[in-house]
């Protein structure tokens, strides 16, 4: 594995901290204040750090440090986790990300913002209120110069005073005293105690005393623990910072303990007497005088003694596998190799998979579903006994296929959260430019949809959130008056309602001003003056390309493109957007979605000579219509009873423009269906192959986009089949006719 590799691994784990951290830092800011979330948060930064600092990504790891200060004040109750302070930890985990980006696609920050949030975090940590804007530093007062003394003689000789109370000593370093013992995992991963102490040496001088108390008899010693612990005193000028950042790849593995001595303090204790080791690496210098020679034997003693502590515990492990080998361990260590091997089974459980290969499985899978109903097919029309051995080989087969199509569609399945969690700093960043409180609430979040719907969620979902943002909530001043909380809400929701995924976004905003968007459609010319025009018509405007209500534009609307690119890429993707609003309550969006755009369940059907697949997902029931049951209602309009109540019914021939004049229902088949919006429908077909899973085929991709077609597919025979899209079909019964020329006719 090269370099490359290994870096474009750690922005992928940088995805996960990232949406770790925002996580945690949400529930932190509703209220949240379990001191797991707030290690979560600090452990996700601090990761990032760590490996920023490996690949030399100096400025995301400084900006990466600064905000764990900050974060280690939270974890260590210095610093109180308000609302003010999490909103700007907000922001600096929006900047983080954007440092993140930067880093692997080569692109570059805003310097000043990152700069801004540095002076802010920097001011929480040291327990000032965090600066409104970048502080002008203030001029060091200037140093008063010493009187001048006249020249006693005619040479010019001018004496300089000074004070003998200047000679007195330096001032001593800051000394810490420092304990450090490895737990087991430190050595599995593959640190070395005699390296972190190395490196500890550089710092300044240091004493050192290795504890080995802890290590049991050699028979009873487990080869892949840690028994042996250092107490440390250093002298340094580099701060506790410096200290903890040479243990920082080891310090979720090790018990490490700083504290800072003052000049009187006096180790006390039991511990045996600290042994005086030197570590100034300086005196190894070759100018370094002859007694540099002595103290450079000391300095290879000392680390000499961590680096037997690795060996002994090597030498140990070979010994002890010999013992091993001769008698039973102890208990002890038996269950705590056992707690480890657990532990390392658990953590080697998921493995990464390039994109690429899931979708040539995926692929795979559907032509493999496609040819095992081809063959079907086939020994279908050629056996007429219909108990051979292939007939039940082929139902095996059938069996294995869906098996292997339902563990596959399960790969790619994935739930919403890093969408939704994306959608948060979008509402902050909004929020702040037109200068509203709003708070953003999700449900749902691990609802699992297919890997390539959710790819295409963000940007519809980007354009609504904003939309609602901009137009929807009020300011602050206008809700108080409006007898409403200055805070707006906006609530994003997912989940699973019949085979299908619905996402909903509901604000509590003003809802939509119908008299207003009536208006701006007939300045736009998009609507006649005179037309009339229903409520839900009149919302619908707000999707018509060239729409937009705002007086001017800015970087945030008024361009009239946003709600026209939300309704084109949820048609894209095979799903339907509507509108619920009240004026004075705020508004719903709601989009329903495929789960997969791979395969579906579907029931194959006979229309005027054509043959369609209708989505099994919408189907409640079949039945037989009887002349009895069917009744008129006005020209043309005929409605079919169904235990004591009435459904519209609609023939599917005739809104596709199979043929020009409905057909009798009775001869018939009605497939009682539920779409989103129109409620029950019973759709008359003429017959019902069968039902069968089929592979989905872009119809958009290859020819264009025909109104009641959601996709295409191919049957068994090789044959291409329509998939119809049920809500287009129930729309156009209601009166929202399929545009003529886009709608499919009988060739020939």
């Amino acid at each position: 594995m090269d370099m490359n590799e290994i870096k474009e691994i750690f922005f992928q784990e940088c995805e996960e901290q990232l949406a770790e951290l925002e996580s945690g830092l949400l529930k932190m800011n509703d209220g949240d204040r379990d001191p797991e979330t707030v290690n979560a948060v600090f452990r996700a930064v601090h990761s990032i750090k760590g490996g920023a600092g490996a690949f030399g990504l100096d400025d995301l790891v400084s900006f990466a440090h600064v905000f764990e200060t900050t974060l280690d004040c939270v974890r260590s109750n210095k610093l109180e986790p308000t609302h003010e302070v999490l909103k700007v930890m907000l922001r600096a985990a929006d900047v983080l990300a954007d440092l993140t980006n930067a880093a692997r696609d080569g692109g570059s920050v805003d310097g000043a913002r990152s700069a801004g949030l540095v002076r802010e975090l920097e001011a929480l940590a040291n327990g000032e209120a965090a600066p409104a804007a970048a502080p002008v530093a203030a001029a060091p007062a200037p140093t008063p110069a010493p009187a001048a003394v006249a020249p006693t003689d005619d040479s010019g000789f001018q004496p300089i005073p000074f004070s003998f109370d200047t000679f007195d000593d330096e001032p001593a370093l800051p000394r810490f005293a420092i304990t450090f013992k490895p737990r087991r995992d430190l050595y599995s991963k593959g640190n070395d105690a005699a390296l972190l102490l190395r490196d500890l040496s550089r710092l300044g001088e240091m004493s050192i005393h290795c504890d080995m108390d802890a290590l049991p008899q050699l028979d009873e010693m487990d080869p892949e623990d840690a028994y042996f612990s250092w107490n440390i005193e250093l002298s340094t000028d580099k701060g506790e910072d410096a200290i903890r950042t040479v243990f920082e790849f080891a310090e979720w593995d090790c018990d490490l303990e700083v504290k800072a001595q003052t000049e009187e303090a006096v180790p006390t204790g039991e511990e045996p007497p600290m042994v005086p080791v030197p570590f100034d690496l300086s005196l190894l210098d070759d100018g370094g005088v002859s007694e540099a020679n002595t103290r450079e034997s000391d300095v290879a003693a000392a680390v000499a003694a961590a680096e037997t502590a690795s060996n002994v515990m090597h030498m140990a492990g070979a010994s002890a596998r010999q013992e091993k080998k001769e008698a039973p361990a102890a208990a002890p260590a038996a269950a705590a190799a056992a707690a480890n091997a657990a532990q390392n089974a658990a953590a080697g459980q998921t493995i990464r998979v390039d994109l690429d290969r899931v979708d040539r499985l995926i692929n795979l899978v559907g032509e493999l579903v496609i040819n095992q109903a081809m063959l079907s097919q086939s020994v279908i029309e050629n056996d007429t006994n219909g108990n051979t051995t292939i007939n039940m080989g082929l139902e095996e087969l059938q069996q294995l296929t869906r098996e292997i199509q339902d563990s596959v569609m399960a790969i790619r399945a994935q739930p919403v959260k890093p969408v939704f969690q994306r959608m948060s700093r979008i509402v902050r960043e909004v929020a702040d430019m037109v200068g509203k409180q709003i708070r953003l609430i999700t449900e749902g979040e691990n609802t699992e949809v297919d890997k390539t719907v959710i790819d295409k969620l963000a940007e519809p979902l980007t354009h609504m959130i904003r939309n609602a943002v901009d137009h929807g909530i009020e300011t602050p001043e206008k809700r108080v008056a409006a007898g409403k909380n200055p805070e707006g809400t906006v609530k994003l929701t997912a989940k699973h309602r019949s085979g299908r995924i619905v996402i909903e976004l509901v604000d509590d905003g003003a809802g939509i001003n119908r008299e207003r968007v009536r208006q701006k459609a007939i300045d736009n010319d998009l609507i006649a003056a005179d037309a009339n025009l229903s409520d839900e018509e009149i919302d619908n405007l707000i999707f018509m390309p060239g729409f937009s209500t705002a007086d001017k534009i800015s970087d945030i609307s008024g361009r009239g493109v946003g709600m026209d690119v939300v309704k084109r890429s949820i048609q894209a993707l095979g799903g339907r957007i509507s509108i619920s609003s009240k004026p004075g309550h705020g508004s719903t969006f709601t989009m329903s979605l495929p789960l997969t755009l791979a395969v579906l369940d579907g029931m194959v059907v006979t229309v005027a000579g054509q043959t369609l697949v209708v989505p099994l997902t919408a189907i409640v029931e079949t039945l037989q219509p009887e002349a009895q049951n069917i009744h008129s209602f006005g020209s043309n309009q005929r409605l079919i009873s169904i235990r004591d109540s009435f459904c519209p019914l609609v023939d599917v021939g005739r809104i596709l423009n199979f043929r020009g004049t409905q057909a009798n229902p009775v001869e018939g088949v009605a497939l009682l269906v539920e779409s989103e919006g129109g409620g029950q429908r019973a759709l008359m077909v003429d017959a019902i192959q069968g039902q069968r899973q089929v592979v989905i085929k872009s119809l958009e991709a290859n020819y264009t986009h025909v109104p009641g077609i959601a996709a295409a597919t191919i049957l068994g025979d090789g044959r291409v089949a329509l998939i119809l899209d049920v809500d287009a079909v129930v729309a156009a019964s209601r009166g929202q006719s399929l545009k003529p020329e886009m709608s499919l006719a009988v060739a020939g």
